[in-house]
This record gives C-alpha cells, structure tokens and sequence, in this order.
C-alpha cells in the first residue's frame, strides 16, 4: 500500500499525459452532444470518487448529476429513461458487475456513455462508448490508493472536456503537489502511534473533499479496523455531534476557501468538548493551527478546488502507518479481494 502511494505522482503525470488527448476529443462528442444530465455509476472507492465527480462537475458545469443506486436495475429492473444523459461509470477494475449492468442498459435507453477504469482489456472498457484510463499500471493492494487519485483527475479532465473553466497547466501542478504531500510520511507515521489503540472515530469534510471524509475513513475501516464514521461538516453539527466526548478522535479536511467558515465552526465547537483533533490542511490556512489538537499541513498554496487528489494522500498514508502499528496487514485486509462483484 505505502509503495503505490508512493507511486502517485508519477500515476498523475502518465494519466494526464496520455488523457488529456482524449478529453480533447471528448469534448467534441459532448459539443454536439451535450447532456441534460450527468449519471455517475460506480461502487466502493470509485463510489467515493464518483461523489468527488458529482461536486465538481456541477460546480463548475452546471449540469445536474445523479448517482446512480444499481439496484434499481439489477434488484427491482426498473426501465429508466436514460435519453439526454451521460451515464459515466467507474470502476477500478472494469469489472463490477451491478456498474456494468447499468451501463449497459443506458446505452440501451438512449445514454451517452463513458468508462473510466484502469484496465483497457475490461469488460467496462467494451461496453462504454468512450472510455478514460487511469495509468496506474497494475495494483496490488487490496485498498485502492494511486487508482482513487487518478479517478479523481479524470473528473477534472471530464469537467474540461464539459467546458470547464479548469486550465490544464493547473491540473499539471498536481503530481508536484502529491510529492509535496509524500515528504510528509515520517512525520505522519510518528503521528499514528498515537492512534495504535483507537477502535473509533470520526472523519469530516465538506464540498469538493466531502468525498475525501468518505475514503479516508473506507480506509481506516479496510485496512485497520477502525468504526469510521464520515459526515459533512454541515450534518455533523445537527446531531452526530453528540457522540463525541473528551479525547474522542476526529479528522477534518480544512482547505481554504468557501468551505472553511462552515469546517472553522465545527473545528471551534470540538475543541470545546475536548475532541482530539488531527485536520488536513495547507500553507494558505493558518488559522486552522488554533482550532486543532494537530495540524498536518501541506507546504504549497492550494486554490479549493484542486485541494482534493494531494488532501487524500496524507490520509492514506495515516491509514498505512496505523494498520502497521496496530500489527495488521494493510494489503490483504481480512475477509477482502481485490475486486468485489455484486447485483
């Protein structure tokens, strides 16, 4: 797991590299063929980067997106009438059962439709019109890691491809931004061993890296054991707040930018009840030093909106380092395989 973390930004700069290309032609399809709708599809840690998709794309899109519930296909075989939307279906291995289900019958129901996957040779890749590759190169480990960042740039060439206002030299300022995050692990792994005995705790985030709060704690559950529970900072306040007592672990994402008053708020009203708090944050917030118990701080200046892919790596390597204090196996996580198929 530490290894392909490690592996990120050279991941980012190959998917860039080779993608944007198809963004470009992609956006020509979508020019004359632009949707009314966005659909996203996908399951575990691709559900977490389609969540990701969803902010970002409506953001700066303005088109409407939908996450798609598979059951309603595979379980209750409901006919839905896909006609004017893109159904973009996600997918590490190309191989998830109930995504390829649903990508299938929107094609069938008049859908615009897109894959992104790591694997060419997938099934998903057969099925989508258009497809987008994560270049990953094969991963090993159980919990995805250079595979949800390079989900989470295709959404970023998606959204370009969608006319965007997103310029691609920022996008190639990403890769750096994650070797920034990477010269944090020996500092993070002294931290965890502070955390060898935590069986709970709590993982806030809000906007563009709400969908972070939901795969740091996947990973914390996956790969150390621990009860995670993620919440928008806005939720948490109106009654999950309630579990938490002196010494009780949380961890904020806390960019700056248009989310920080709401993350601000939430970080003041924890420290009063003697919350133990570790938040994610860069150079350009400083005020977050007074509202946290421990700050781990990226050293660039980041806009919001690209804060998202280098914010997860120093949860992921959090995640690393705890399942490794606490004696466990973080790449073969038990009763886990590498690609779960469900209906």
């Amino acid at each position: 797991m530490l290894e392909e973390i490690r592996q990120q930004p050279v991941t980012l700069e190959r998917t860039l590299s080779a993608e944007m290309r198809r963004a470009e032609r992609f956006k020509q399809v979508v020019e004359k063929r632009r949707p009314r709708l966005i659909v996203l599809v996908a399951r575990g840690t691709s559900d977490n980067a389609a969540l990701f998709g969803r902010y970002l794309l409506e953001i700066t899109t303005g088109i409407p997106v939908s996450l798609a519930a598979p059951s309603i296909q595979t379980l209750y075989h409901a006919r839905v009438d896909y006609s004017g939307a893109l159904v973009v279906a996600v997918s590490q291995s190309g191989e998830s059962t109930d995504t390829n289900v649903i990508l299938e019958h929107a094609r069938r129901r008049g859908a615009l439709t897109l894959g992104i996957t790591n694997e060419s040779r997938s099934s998903l890749a057969r099925l989508a019109e258009h497809v987008f590759l994560v270049r990953a190169g094969k991963e090993r480990s159980v919990a995805a890691t250079k595979t949800y960042t390079g989900q989470l740039l295709l959404f970023y060439l998606l959204a370009y491809a969608l006319g965007a206002r997103l310029r691609p030299d920022d996008l190639r300022r990403l890769p750096d931004a994650v070797s920034g995050a990477l010269d944090l692990e020996s500092e993070i792994d002294a931290l965890s061993e502070r955390y060898r005995f935590m069986r709970h705790a709590v993982v806030v985030g809000r906007g563009l890296n709400y969908a972070n709060a939901f795969e740091f704690a996947l990973k914390l559950m996956e790969t150390c054991y621990v009860v995670a529970e993620r919440f928008s900072s806005a939720d948490f306040l109106h009654g999950p707040i309630a579990l938490v007592e002196p010494s009780f672990p949380v961890f904020a994402f806390a960019p700056p930018g248009v989310t920080w008053g709401s993350i601000g708020e939430t970080l003041d009203k924890l420290r009063g009840l003697k919350a133990e708090i570790v938040a994610i944050t860069d150079a350009g917030n400083r005020p977050v030093d007074a509202r946290s118990t421990k700050t781990i701080r990226l050293k660039t200046r980041l806009k919001e909106v690209l804060t998202p892919i280098p914010y997860i790596v120093p949860a992921q390597i959090f995640a690393a380092c705890l399942a490794a204090q606490k004696g466990l196996d973080p790449d073969n996580p038990r009763t886990l395989k590498k690609v779960t198929l469900t209906l």
